[in-house]
């Protein structure tokens, strides 16, 4: 039996039966998107797949460093005891795992009260949400990382300055440079197949030792797991060949950011592409531009959901192929959204505002909530852009917050994400971004030391 064939409780026990395995891995997704779980002995595993299993809620009460939230983080603490929390595991999520020997990787979801601030529950609810207006959503993800010559080891004697990437030089599209390090690139093709996120397309981008993944395109919540495996499993890769990925959003002022764009269409039940209307202008439906109004409108309330660090902002600079306002233009790479025709199944949007550095499921409710409340209230968008994005001067409404806190205050304020997403996600994620802001703000910048320790 194969793991991608596992759909029920049945199955997964099935296939563990039949595979004589002695322990399988259990993880759930935090609010950054970080892999947490474990290793779990097999009677254990097969009990809790039928009613669950507990999970210290702490993890929704520190950041990605394991340091604890202060401020307006409620749903756990001191004052809670940081007690356990109930935890599904999802046996439709079973993965291969050809980088350990045999044993298998099973996804977890939240449940209880904590299913309102978990990343996957979140898409969850939006999801629903499409399917009550009748439409099915596809979302495919894509990113780009660096990938260094380093260890998690050097990298911190080197205090991250003066690494060394796997290769030097501005080489985009390199023939030259993916056939150079082809065993590296074919292990992560077949890694990627196995483990049921299969990409449609690998190629290295420009700068030293960065390259680009697209996965391919599948229903949304899928696609968030896909995409949200793909940056886990892509590090252990790169750490097993001594190398270490990174997928900040910026790591270098020299080159461009790292994208994590997504691509999202909708289907009808019936499976009909909806954003597609071959008698309109570049083939786009009502639907369409209804749903590209909405993302347009919503994203400066929604892009600490988009742009999830300190980091995140950096990128958002003009010149360096990110967006700086709440744009969109057809198939033109200057803009926030850029509408895609083509043929009936091709036709898409791309939400081009998000970096490498995104929780795929936090980043994929934004980005198809938005665009389904811009279809209910058939939110008109601005005409599209022609030409350079940068050059243009948008309106107030249109330009983004300028830090990570301005924009998690713009989340706390926003009406339509408590309407979409609920008031306890809400008032939970802009607490933590606050509290990310302020953890920021206890450092002091190399910038800010050369340039006013002695001369000030």
């Amino acid at each position: 039996m194969k793991a991608l064939n596992i759909k029920t409780v049945s199955d997964a026990k099935k296939i563990i039966q039949e595979r004589k395995i002695d322990y399988v891995k259990v993880g759930i997704f935090d609010i950054d998107g970080i892999f947490r779980g474990k290793y779990m002995q097999v009677p254990k595993f097969l009990t809790v797949l039928e009613k669950g299993f507990e999970f210290c809620d702490v993890v929704f009460g520190w950041d990605l460093n394991d340091q604890l939230y202060y401020g307006d983080v409620t749903i756990t603490g001191w004052h809670t005891g940081y007690s356990d929390a109930p935890v599904k595991i999802v046996p439709e999520t079973c993965r291969e795992l050809p980088l350990e020997k045999n044993t298998l990787l099973f996804v977890g979801e939240f449940d209880g009260k904590f299913e309102q601030v978990c990343p996957r529950g979140l898409l969850k609810r939006v999801v629903k949400k499409a399917a009550a207006m009748g439409f099915k959503a596809k979302m495919a993800c894509e990113f780009e990382f660096f990938v260094f010559n380093e260890t998690a080891d050097t990298v911190r004697e080197k205090n991250y300055q003066n690494m060394t990437n796997i290769s030097p030089g501005f080489f985009g599209y390199s023939m030259l440079r993916n056939s150079e390090f082809h065993e590296f690139y074919e292990e992560m093709l077949s890694l990627c197949k196995a483990m049921d996120f299969p990409l449609e397309g690998l190629h290295t981008e420009t700068g030293p030792g960065v390259i680009e993944a697209a996965i391919c395109y599948d229903d949304i919540l899928k696609a968030a797991d896909q995409g949200a495996l793909f940056k886990t499993y892509v590090k252990v890769l790169a750490k097993k060949w001594n190398w270490l990925a990174t997928f900040m959003a910026k790591w270098s002022k020299d080159y461009p950011g790292q994208s994590g764009h997504l691509h999202l269409s909708l289907q009808d039940f019936d499976g009909n592409f909806v954003f597609h209307d071959k008698n309109n202008k570049d083939f786009m439906s009502d639907t369409m531009r209804y749903f590209i109004g909405g993302q347009q409108a919503l994203m400066p309330e929604f892009l600490s959901m988009v742009s999830p660090t300190i980091n995140s902002f950096s990128r958002l600079i003009p010149g360096f192929w990110a967006p700086t306002d709440a744009s969109w233009g057809i198939d033109n790479r200057t803009c926030s959204l850029r509408a895609i025709p083509g043929s009936e199944k091709s036709q898409r949007v791309e939400y081009r505002v998000t970096a490498a550095d995104i929780n795929p499921y936090i980043a994929g409710a934004a980005a198809l909530g938005s665009g389904l409340w811009g279809i209910e209230n058939k939110i008109e968008p601005d005409a599209p852009i022609k030409g350079n994005a940068y050059d243009k001067q948008f309106s107030l409404e249109r330009r983004f917050p300028g830090t990570l806190e301005e924009a998690a205050r713009r989340l706390k304020k926003s009406t339509a994400a408590r309407k979409l997403f609920g008031d306890i996600f809400v008032d939970h994620y802009a607490a933590t971004r606050i509290s990310e802001s302020n953890e920021f703000k206890k450092h002091i910048t190399d910038w800010e030391l050369s340039r006013y320790f002695e001369i000030i």
